[in-house]
């Protein structure tokens, strides 16, 4: 299954790095493509996880297109931001 999901407050190639990584950590997930251009993650997986996918982008800074971008989603992008550049 392949699954896209647009996201809030994705900025650059550290936030892709960081998505990337931490979706990927998610069982069942094979492969995940972070277009910054278009703010869309494609996920590819084997198993019905796209409530875990999207709990997991909240909890690193970027929720769905939609959803609630508080302040707390934006602070925590600059930093998942700052360390997928370290990471990169």
């Amino acid at each position: 299954m392949t699954t896209t999901i647009h996201i809030e407050n994705l900025k650059c190639g550290g936030c892709a790095a960081t998505i990337r990584k931490g979706i990927l950590s998610i069982d069942s997930v094979d492969n995940v493509e972070v277009d910054v251009e278009t703010s869309e993650v494609k996920v590819s997986h084997t198993k019905d996880v796209v409530t875990h996918i999207k709990e997991k982008l909240s909890k690193l800074g970027y929720p769905e297109a939609g959803d609630k971008n508080t302040v707390l989603h934006k602070a925590k992008s600059f930093v998942s931001c700052a360390v997928g550049r370290l990471e990169k």
